[in-house]
């Protein structure tokens, strides 16, 4: 488990490659600090967070630390693509004002201040995934782990989020790392690992 963390350094990213089943979502959600792993050593930054236990309060150090982009954005559909951002923040204890100013920054970051008062519903499959990105870029994580992110869309947009999710890790200096089977932007990647029967065969 070390190896993954501490091979991914901060601005680089990363695909995990592999077959259904080989462990590919086990390991993001160990990484994200969502399911315990049996054995093994997790460092995050500079903290180990796990080492038989977690050493850490791990709510507060995911809220703080790590983000999270699914196959879904799964955002709130009463909320506002601004408001969705900002929550993310608010729940982490900033404050209205200065967690509105960020997720304007964000949105126009990612060419979507046009549409920062727009519903989920209103936006297309492309844009409600850059908005997903954008919450969870909000509380500056050290770590961004995405999960299949371009299945649901076609091969422009999805080439177009890997390429965001590449500038996210150069420009913010954040680790990502992308379960991913599209094979049609693999060139994005700085480092592509493969997994196979829970473990990495290949880097």
């Amino acid at each position: 488990m070390s190896l993954i963390v501490e091979a991914l350094p901060a601005g680089e990213i990363a695909a995990l490659l592999g077959p259904s089943g080989a462990g590919k979502s086990t390991l993001l959600t160990s990484l994200g600090l969502i399911q315990q792993p049996d054995s093994g050593r997790i460092i995050i930054g500079n903290e180990t967070v796990f080492e038989n236990g977690y050493k850490t309060d791990i709510r507060s150090f995911r809220r703080n630390h790590i983000g999270f982009v699914f196959q879904k954005a799964n955002l709130l559909p009463f909320l506002s693509a601004l408001d969705n951002v900002r929550l993310a923040m608010e729940i982490n204890d900033v404050s209205g004002k200065a967690a509105k100013k960020r997720a304007e920054e964000l949105l126009e970051k990612f060419d979507l201040s046009g549409r920062r008062n727009f519903m989920p519903k209103e936006l297309s499959g492309g844009q409600q995934q850059r908005v997903a990105i954008a919450r969870a870029l909000a509380n500056t994580p050290e770590l961004l782990l995405a999960d299949e992110p371009t299945a649901a869309l076609d091969s422009v947009m999805g080439r177009k989020v890997m390429e965001l999710l590449k500038q996210v890790a150069h420009e913010h200096n954040t680790g990502v790392l992308v379960v991913t089977h599209d094979h049609r932007a693999i060139d994005v990647f700085d480092q592509i690992w493969v997994m196979e029967d829970g473990k990495i065969k290949e880097q």
